[in-house]
């Protein structure tokens, strides 16, 4: 067993019963999760995980659908280790690299095999919100939580008594600098791995001489006549 996982199992977290009504699973892989999110993220990425696991889980549930509430959770916490700088690799899309670091995490838990590719699919997929959403309601669940606490999305779906706990027991800690910063990072350090990416619109209109392609640079510079 690796350092990473002797520490994680010797410091779990307690997490709550419930905010807002979602529950969180009560399994010793949730708090040991948890555990290790909370030390390898800063305080602004792991609200921002959690808040993505209560999101997602009101807008599954406000729809009646079934799903895993561990599988959900689990994979909600770990969905953005591609921004943590220790699990960067030298040139892939961030969320492959978070989609990897997960799996070895949860390997070395234990995890059976068939339910940590779900994880990987979801982490992997949490930013491709036409293809998530037709996978399965745990895979649905990151995309569509991440999604309302990046962007807003479905944030009127959301109960105001429920946005009040959640972003109390969560708070936000300068979530919106923080993930540009993220962003910009990522452009400036590995520009290709944001090829057709939605985050090169960052890098096109922060950063001076921003080397990567557009769709149209692409097809237009494609070895054919037409």
């Amino acid at each position: 067993m690796s350092e990473t996982a002797k520490e994680t199992l010797s410091h779990p977290v307690d997490l709550p019963t419930e905010i807002a009504g979602v529950r969180f699973p009560d399994s010793e892989l949730a708090r040991n999760t948890a555990a290790f999110v909370r030390r390898v993220s800063s305080a602004s990425l792991f609200n921002h995980v959690i808040r993505t696991y209560l999101f997602g889980s009101l807008l599954l549930d406000r729809r009646g659908v079934t799903y895993d509430r561990e599988l959900a959770f689990v994979a909600s916490a770990l969905h953005d280790l591609g921004l943590v700088d220790a699990y960067r690799s030298p040139d892939e899309r961030f969320e492959v690299d978070g989609a990897d670091a997960a799996r070895r995490f949860l390997r070395e838990q234990r995890m059976p095999a068939e339910r940590v590719e779900v994880v990987w699919d979801a982490i992997a997929l949490h930013t491709t919100v036409g293809v998530a959403t037709r996978k399965s309601p745990e895979i649905a669940l990151v995309c569509e939580g991440s999604g309302l606490d990046f962007a807003g999305n479905g944030f009127q779906q959301i109960p105001s008594d429920c946005l009040e706990a959640i972003l109390a027991a969560c708070p936000r800690e300068h979530f919106k600098r923080e993930v540009m910063d993220s962003i910009l990072s990522l452009c400036r350090t590995k520009p290709m791995s944001v090829l057709m990416h939605p985050f090169a619109e960052v890098g096109r209109r922060h950063l001076p001489g921003f080397p990567v392609p557009t769709a149209e640079d692409l097809v237009l510079a494609a070895p054919f006549e037409e």
